[in-house]
Order: structure tokens, then C-alpha cells, then sequence
């Protein structure tokens, strides 16, 4: 058998015609979902990129195998210790190392080590394939490389391909001459300008306003190729700099929902190019995604800073051979739990370091494999922990990232997907329920600790001055609050105990 993982950079799944969504976005995955499995609840354990993909990769939760982050000692794989040998354990544990122990061809078309430095990320490939953007591929740079590898391989037998498109992930770069086939159609309906006000008073280091913060990032040298790619206009020319009208608004979604289309279109090349080699029906086919993007939920346009619905939900689809068609289930899963599934489906036992759980009897049978709860962190742009469990997410942030969320959130996914009504304070003994959830998980990881490791990485983001997005941020951002009429904002920031601290 084949497989074929389509690793799809910030893909949200209610953007996808197979998860509801109005606009026609994604005609290729819609038939990939309507002729397999689609999972409804499927969460990234631990995000944004590198921690996501880390986790995926390693089997573990990022307490566990130490990456929480993008900078500091949280970017980093645990050592293994005194009790490495030889060889290193990822190479026969990772997900791409059970499968080729198992048999498998293991290769991977993406720039994610090189853009992360996360080396580890490699191990149990055979084959790694950079596309040399760091990133910032669209995917007119990618699919050629894909098309290459499958028309010299892809009639062999028993191959893994990683497949990592980038398009979906701001700034949107969707090449311009594709126009824009959404210039018609409503935007979701909870955007108004009421909206955009509320959003504009108030104050967030990711929030609406802040010219050149949604993309400081990549204008900050990191990527020269972006130039190249982009040589007769503007870098991010989809996209508005600064957010303060619904128009603007109206720009950054259409900008996403065309990267996600454009992406789709090259897809779709992927799959005629399986069907003209005569595989396609040999081949297993999984979408999903690394994270989310916040398009406005919690006052934060594109990006993917906390450990929110949005965020950590990622599209799970299947296809192929023994994969039951049309079923969409609505179970708890983690992106993580890939790996036991992918190593149940050849017939590989699973390593005991891992903390997923297969769902392979619900890609086979429709039944229901899902969780009770699931736990997500991130330490990126924030450092907070949630529980979703039922209809319900709990967040508790640890460092706000500057943007003034409290230390509990609560919200009805159930009737507020979109995170609008924190119910912290009327629901006490929810958050109360939450906190005891996260405090039993936190437990368990720590008392099964790979390497003999006895530190919780979050702390130690913490203690290396907060989260990397932000961590040289505090002046430049207090000055901008002065400077914008907004010196409530600026006082009670100055109030902290300490630049990093809480608010007192």
C-alpha cells in the first residue's frame, strides 16, 4: 500500500466546503471527504508550527518530548541522556521510523526543518526534499517537486509521502493574476462593522490595528525569497498591513480563502497524477493541518497564538483503500493520534513512548474512537493550557502575550464557536471542573517523562523571559498604547510586578 500525508500549513476546517463552509474553497479535499472519513473534532495537542509538527512526528505531547515553542530551549527535542545509543531513538520511534521499519519508502517534500532548525523533525526519512523557501513556498513551488517524486516512485509499492503545502498560512500569497473568485460572495456572517469597532477599543499585541504586526515577522529578514517571488509588488499584496475597516476585514479572508483554493487546485494536480499512474485507488490519502488561523476570533486576525478552538483545530480527512466512505465523526481526537493509526494500518506495533491513540476502527468502520478530553498548549505568542471536553473549552493562560486575556476563559463551543462570550465568571464551577482536568493530565505526563526528564517546558518559556513572539516586545508596545489613546491599557501593563509578570 501507498500513503500519502498532505500536510496543509494553517488550514482551519471550517474554511472547507466538506466542514460547511459557503464559499467553494476546496473542490478536491470536498471529494476526498465525501469518499472517506472526515473527522469532525480533530486537535492539535500542541501549537503553532513546530511544536504541532514535533508532536506529530515524535508520538508525544510537547511536555514530553520538550518542543512547546519557536525559540529557547522549548524549540529543542529533549536529549535523550546517558541512555542514548548509538542511533538515536526517533529514528526507529518517530512515525516516519515505525513505518519504515515496517517496510516503507519514507520521504518528505518540505522546507520545516530548515524554517524551524527542528533537525529531529528528519529523523526516519530516507528521503527529505527542502523546497527552499523556508515557508514561504506558494504552491506553484511545490506541487513540480511532488509531481517529480511520484511519476519516478509512485508506482512502487509501499511508500510514505509528507507532502507540505504552505499557502493557507499568512500573509496570503496566492498568486494575484488568479484573481479573486470570492470578490462576490458574503463574508461569514458574524463579521459587521459593530464588530470591527469593538475590536479597534481594544487593546492586544496581535490585535486588529497595529500597522506591521501580523506580518513583523516576515519583514524582518528572515525571508529574502519572499522579494523573488513577489519582484514587481508589494510583498503581501492580498493582504492589508493595518485592519480597520470591515473592507480590510473582507481583504484578509478573501486573501486566506484564496491561498486555501489556489492550494487546493494544485492538490487536485496531485491526485490526477495518482490516478494517471494507476494508484490512486492503491494509495491512502490523509489531509490535515498543523493548526488553525484566527481570522478575528478572540480580537487576533492571522495568526495562531493560543490555545483556543480555533487554533488548535485542524481538518482530519481519509481516503483510500479500506477506508469507509462518507462517514464524518464527531469524536475528540488529537492530530497526534495519527501515528498509532498510520502504525495499526500496516500492521506495526505502536511505540510505548507514545501518547496517541489509534483511530483505525473508525477509518475502517465509521464507528466512534474519540476521547473523553483533550488538554492543548502553546508557547509561541502566549503560553496558555485548555481543556475541551464536550461542548466546552477552558483556557488558562499562563503569559498573555500582551493581550490583556484573563487568566480563565470559558466558552460554549456548542453555541459560541467563535469565542465571543467568556463565561468564566458565571460558570465558576466549569472552569473550576477544567482546571481539575489539566491538573490530572499535567499528573500523568509528568510522573511518564521520557529521558528522565523532571521539568515542565512551559516554565521553563517562563523563566527565560515569555513566549518568543513577544519576548523583546514590552517597550515598543507600551509606548505604542500611549501613543494610540489608549493609556488604561498602558497603566495596567505598567502595573505588572515585572515586564513579564501578571497583572496584579
Amino acid at each position: 500500500m501507498r500513503i500519502l500525508y498532505l500536510d496543509l500549513d494553517s488550514l482551519r476546517p471550517d474554511h472547507l466546503g466538506a466542514y460547511g463552509y459557503h464559499r467553494a474553497t476546496s473542490p478536491n479535499l470536498d471529494r476526498l471527504a465525501a469518499g472517506g472519513v472526515r473527522l469532525d473534532n480533530c486537535h492539535a495537542s500542541d501549537v503553532p508550527c513546530c511544536p504541532s509538527r514535533s508532536a506529530l512526528m515524535t508520538g508525544m505531547f510537547g511536555i514530553r518530548n520538550g518542543v512547546v515553542g519557536h525559540a529557547g530551549v522549548g524549540a529543542d527535542l529533549r536529549p535523550e541522556g546517558a541512555g542514548r545509543k548509538f542511533r538515536s531513538r526517533l529514528s526507529t520511534e518517530s512515525l516516519p521510523g515505525v513505518l519504515r521499519q515496517a517496510g516503507y519508502y519514507t520521504a518528505s517534500i518540505s522546507p520545516f526543518a530548515d524554517r524551524h532548525g527542528q533537525w529531529g523533525f528528519l529523523a526516519g526519512f530516507r528521503e527529505n526534499i527542502d523546497t527552499g523557501y523556508q515557508g514561504m513556498e506558494s504552491a506553484e513551488l511545490v506541487t513540480p517537486t511532488v509531481l517529480d517524486w511520484l511519476n519516478r516512485r509512485g508506482k512502487e509499492e509501499d511508500w510514505f509521502l509528507h507532502v507540505n503545502f504552505w499557502d493557507p498560512h499568512m500573509p496570503s500569497r496566492a498568486p494575484m493574476e488568479e484573481g479573486n473568485p470570492f470578490a462576490e460572495d458574503p463574508l461569514p456572517s458574524w463579521y459587521s462593522d459593530e464588530l470591527v469597532e469593538g475590536m479597534l477599543a481594544r487593546p492586544g499585541q496581535f490585535r486588529l490595528g497595529r500597522k506591521e504586526e501580523i506580518y513583523r515577522f516576515y519583514r524582518s529578514g528572515q525571508h529574502p525569497k519572499m522579494r523573488e517571488m513577489r519582484p514587481d509588488g508589494p510583498e503581501c499584496p492580498r493582504c492589508p498591513e493595518t485592519i480597520r475597516t470591515l473592507a480590510d476585514v473582507r481583504a484578509i479572508v478573501d486573501g486566506y480563502d484564496c491561498g486555501v483554493r489556489y492550494m487546493d487546485a494544485h492538490l487536485g494536480r496531485i491526485l490526477n497524477t495518482l490516478a494517471d499512474l494507476g494508484v490512486l485507488s492503491d494509495t491512502l490519502i490523509v489531509a490535515s493541518a498543523d493548526h488553525g488561523e484566527n481570522l478575528g476570533e478572540l480580537d487576533i486576525f492571522g495568526d495562531h497564538v493560543t490555545a483556543d478552538q480555533i487554533t488548535t483545530r485542524v481538518p482530519l480527512i481519509a481516503s483510500g483503500p479500506g477506508v469507509k466512505s462518507g462517514v464524518v465523526e464527531g469524536g475528540l481526537h488529537y492530530h497526534l493520534d495519527l501515528a498509532p493509526t498510520l502504525a495499526e494500518w500496516v500492521g506495526a506495533p505502536a511505540p510505548e513512548i507514545w501518547d496517541g491513540r489509534s483511530y483505525a476502527e473508525t477509518l475502517r468502520k465509521g464507528t466512534s474512537t474519540g476521547r473523553d478530553a483533550l488538554v492543548l498548549s502553546t508557547c509561541a505568542g502566549t503560553c496558555q493550557r485548555s481543556v475541551r471536553w464536550g461542548d466546552w473549552l477552558y483556557i488558562r493562560t499562563y503569559h498573555d502575550g500582551y493581550n490583556f486575556f484573563p487568566k480563565e476563559m470559558l466558552f460554549d463551543i456548542g453555541h459560541d464557536p467563535r469565542q465571543a462570550h467568556n463565561l468564566a465568571s458565571a460558570r465558576p464551577d466549569l472552569c473550576q471542573r477544567g482546571a481539575g482536568m489539566l491538573l490530572s493530565w499535567h499528573d500523568d505526563v509528568m510522573a511518564r517523562q521520557p529521558y528522565g526528564a523532571v521539568d515542565d517546558p512551559l516554565w521553563t518559556v517562563l523563566a527565560e523571559g515569555g513566549p518568543s513572539h513577544v519576548r523583546d516586545l514590552y517597550p515598543d508596545y507600551l509606548a505604542y498604547l500611549e501613543a494610540n489613546g489608549m493609556a488604561d491599557a498602558a497603566e495596567q501593563l505598567r502595573c505588572r510586578p515585572d515586564p513579564m509578570g501578571e497583572y496584579r
